[in-house]
């Protein structure tokens, strides 16, 4: 680096400044050097740019050289035209008024001007922060101020690779704390002792000062460490011209050790009954050990940004932090339970001298039941508009989830209507005081409706809105929300706290929330509480629930820690699942549970257009008009290139949709042809931007044939439905049943089901003449479903094999626009299935004019979309003769007599 002219201060006798150090320099009448460069100083910055302001220049401080040091002393500093040699002046008596350049040392510090002290008598003092080391090369001035060619030497960068310093730099930071260790032990010694050590907030201080430095401050730390402990003139001299860090942590390292060890050989610990002491500590003396001068050297020189510690005055006592704790639990409106624990834990405080263990961990309790809203709520936003706007927020956030909705303006209703009879009541018991009739009063109490949020448990698939529904519910009751997040708890402490008996203990989940949020009635989100761990050698989390989710018991749930009964009635509790199965049966008996199917297809063109889309364009930084999708575009994206429950994997496939329209308008726009820029997307831009596609979609066939059915599935991964294809073949053979396409063991039991009906009614179904006749005698068959890689399995596929097998041995060929789903009994029954809602929009996705349904999913059918209802025509059946009748409406049957029976008994 080149050399900077820098004014320089010549420091006193004994005295060395450290980078990262705060020193105060007294200036006295007789010393002129100072007020000159001063001077100079300020004429220079008023002549200049704000940016060469007095705060902005740097000054060397350098200190006076030592004889003693042969290795770093033998260079004497001399001016250019001073070519001969001179010898050492004696340092003894030399006054920093008189010092001449032989006398300063060849190192020194770089620092800051940061504040001038003075009263008007004459005399100032200037306060001055380190900066960095420098090495002085030569002397270009001497009067009336000195004025040197310096180099700056900054410290290099380290990096975590560096074992050698990492080894050095723990070994400091640990000699550093035992150090404030017992230098604060000497403060639990009575005052008349003689002795003094640092008060506790100070100790704190430094404490946290040294935890903060990270390895790349290990310079820092050293020259810090350095300024406080006992060291002679020469040691900090040789520490001030270590420029290797490595060299300066060794240095630091020897002073700390040298001191502990002084300390510890000085200090006899035996028993006392000394009542400001603990019993099991006593410094009994300390003999002739300087303590108050390392607490002086500590304090005169702060480390920078740690100004204002003070010298030990009556201004740097620690305030009465226990008058202060008493107001906050005043204000805090705690319970009379919780007020009299609180009385009686701060008389235990009071009584504690601050240096006792057990003081911490009182004064932390206290604390935490200060900041617990025992009786703090927010008003609830129920005026004469709340239901109205309730609903107009649930439906601006999500599109669809009407069952939820439902749920939740039932209880805002609920919640309104306790309100205004509490209101009517409490006007009354008013009324009834003033009249001072007593027992009125009591039963006017009697009639107050109590407030029992509901325990709401939303389960679906992921991405489909659980957790921004109950955001949705905060706003729109106009309270606060919390999400607590379960997955992964395997510690019931999490969930109830620590006992206070534990080392670091502290309140659980719950009780923390209610001190974040600082209010008796938020919106609590209990994220997937599905995950929560079982009973383990750390307790059972999901039994510690059960109290939390009991209406009838959460009034007085009693976290470990605190250890008093707090009130979460009022808290509305939202909980989310992925599935039911790991919810032991006793916490969710506890939760009302609320169904989210996945979104269908419909829907998520409805979210995408509404929301996705808006919000992925104001993402991406495109306008208005800069980009277009149409209905077919986002279709396409849709099922082609997403197949999920949610609408995550949609969102991020617009969002790349809208990242590469950037790109072309931003290039367009940058070569000056803007007009160029079509913002309308196409089918084949979807496909140029995101590839090929990712999902073949099922199509209905448009010819028919014997022995082939389309059945109806829903993805439960996905939450899609779809159309499956159901082919079966005969061939000759003994009756072997062949299976293929990765059917699962439900599907080849619908197969053996369906096949054991058709042999049992093939005389009725006239496909053999003789009732004894086996149809299978002489044939196999082959029953195939397509895309073989898919896994294919569930309990919604009898009906459509059952018809397949008929019209295979019938000869009737099964229109191609008629899916059907269902399962059947070996009595020929058609049961209900799952999934109604997903399968019956991929059946009008896939082209299919009429569904056959089960008859008990009539309920299911009800709830669906306005189009689907308009595109299908839903038929419902309840037997397989019933079915048939269906499909082949012109066929007749020998066994048909018996379906008119079978009609007259359903």
């Amino acid at each position: 680096m080149a050399m900077i002219t820098l004014p320089v201060i010549a420091l006193a006798r004994n005295t060395v400044l450290l980078p990262g150090i705060v020193l105060r320099i007294p200036v006295a009448g007789n010393r002129s050097d100072i007020p000159a460069l001063l001077s100079s100083l300020y004429s220079r910055a008023a002549s200049k740019s704000p940016s060469q302001r007095l705060d902005n220049v740097n000054i060397a401080c350098v200190p006076f050289n030592s004889p003693l040091l042969s290795r770093l002393g033998q260079k004497l500093l001399e001016g250019d035209n001073d070519k001969h040699n001179k010898k050492h002046r004696p340092q003894t008596g030399i006054h920093p008024a008189n010092v001449a350049k032989e006398d300063l040392f060849g190192y020194g510090c770089a620092a800051k001007i940061t504040g001038v002290e003075g009263r008007g008598t004459g005399e100032f003092a200037l306060l001055v922060e380190g900066v960095s080391r420098i090495r002085v090369d030569s002397i270009t001035q001497e009067r009336p101020f000195f004025e040197a060619e310096v180099n700056y030497e900054y410290d290099d960068a380290h990096f975590p690779n560096d074992i050698a310093l990492q080894g050095l730099f723990a070994h400091l930071k640990s000699l550093s704390k035992e150090l404030l260790t017992l230098l604060r032990l000497s403060s639990l010694l009575p005052r008349n002792s003689g002795s003094s050590g640092l008060s506790p907030i100070l100790a704190r201080r430094l404490e946290l000062y040294i935890v903060k430095k990270g390895i790349q401050d290990a310079g820092l730390l050293a020259d810090f460490m350095t300024n406080i402990v006992e060291a002679t003139f020469e040691e900090r001299l040789e520490v001030l011209a270590a420029l290797d860090v490595k060299d300066r942590l060794e240095k630091t390292i020897a002073l700390l050790q040298r001191q502990i060890v002084n300390i510890k050989n000085s200090v006899r610990i035996t028993t006392s009954t000394s009542s400001s002491i603990p019993a099991n500590i006593d410094l009994d003396q300390l003999k002739k050990l300087n303590l108050q001068k390392a607490r002086r050297v500590a304090l005169g020189g702060a480390p920078a940004g740690m100004a204002g510690f003070g010298s030990g005055g009556d201004d740097d006592q620690e305030p009465n932090e226990i008058e202060e704790l008493k107001k906050k639990l005043d204000e805090a409106g705690l319970t009379p339970e919780a007020a009299k624990v609180a009385d009686r834990e701060m008389k235990r405080l009071r009584k504690m001298p601050p240096a006792q263990a057990e003081y911490q961990v009182t004064r932390n309790y206290l604390e935490n039941l200060s900041e617990i809203p025992w009786s703090a709520m927010t008003e609830d936003q129920l005026g004469l508009e709340t239901l109205g706007k309730a609903r107009k927020q649930l439906d601006d956030d999500h599109y669809g989830l009407e069952k939820v909705k439902k749920r939740l303006l039932e209880y805002l209703a609920v919640l309104k209507l306790k309100q205004s009879i509490n209101s009517d009541v409490n006007a009354q018991i008013a009324k009834a005081e003033v009249d001072k009739a007593l027992e009125k009063v009591e039963v006017l109490k009697s009639k107050k409706m109590v407030d029992k949020s509901p325990i709401l448990l939303l389960v679906g698939p992921p991405g489909v809105g659980k957790t921004s529904l109950a955001k949705s519910v905060a706003t729109a009751l106009g309270r606060k929300f919390h999400r607590i997040s379960l997955g992964g708890v395997r510690d019931e402490a999490e969930i109830r706290g620590h006992r206070r008996t534990y080392v670091a203990a502290m309140p659980g989940l719950i009780v923390n929330g209610l001190k974040k949020v600082g209010v008796a009635n938020p919106v609590f989100l209990l994220d997937e509480i599905d995950k929560v761990g079982t009973s383990n050698f750390h307790g059972d989390p999901s039994a510690a629930m059960l109290e939390v989710l009991d209406p009838e018991q959460n009034h007085t749930f009693t976290d470990h820690y605190v250890n008093i009964p707090i009130d979460l009635s009022k808290v509305i509790f939202i909980a989310t699942a992925n599935s039911l199965d790991t919810i032991p049966p006793p916490l969710l008996d506890r939760m009302e549970t609320i169904n989210l199917s996945g979104y269908t297809t419909l829907e998520k063109r409805h979210i995408a257009l509404q929301h996705l889309i808006p919000k992925q364009i104001r993402t991406n930084g495109l306008g208005d008009g800069q980009i277009e999708f149409n209905a077919d575009v986002v279709s396409k994206i849709i099922e082609s290139y997403t197949r999920e429950s949610g609408v995550r994997n949609l969102e991020r496939e617009i969002g790349s949709v809208c990242r590469a329209k950037a790109v072309e308008y931003a290039e367009a726009k940058d070569s000056g042809h803007a007009e160029s820029y079509k913002p309308q997307l196409s089918l084949q831009d979807i496909e140029d931007i995101l590839g090929i596609e990712k999902y073949d979609e099922e199509i209905a066939e448009k010819t028919s044939r014997p022995g082939i059915v389309t059945g109806l599935v829903a993805y439960s991964s996905g939450g899609n439905g779809s159309i499956l294809f159901i082919e079966v073949a005969d061939m000759p053979g003994h009756g072997s049943v062949q299976l293929t396409g990765t059917l699962g063991a439900v599907l080849k039991e619908s197969v053996e089901v369906a096949l054991s009906w058709v042999k049992g009614h093939a005389y009725e179904l006239g496909l053999t003449g003789d009732p004894s006749e086996n149809i299978m005698e002489k044939r196999s068959i082959h029953v195939h479903c397509p895309s073989g890689a898919i896994p294919k399995d569930g309990p919604s596929a009898g009906m459509a094999h059952t018809i397949a097998l008929i019209s295979l041995f019938s000869g009737k060929a099964v229109p191609p626009t008629m899916a059907m789903t269902g399962e059947i009994s070996l009595r020929g029954r058609v049961t209900a299935v799952g999934g109604i809602k997903e399968k019956l929009i991929g059946a009008l996705r896939a082209g299919v004019n009429t569904v056959l349904l089960p008859a008990q999913n009539i309920k299911d059918a009800k709830d669906l979309p306005q189009e689907v209802k308009e595109g299908l025509q839903i038929i419902h059946v309840s037997h397989i003769w019933e079915a048939m009748r269906y499909v082949w409406p012109e066929a007749h049957w020998p066994g048909e007599a018996a379906l008119a029976g079978l009609e007259s008994r359903l």
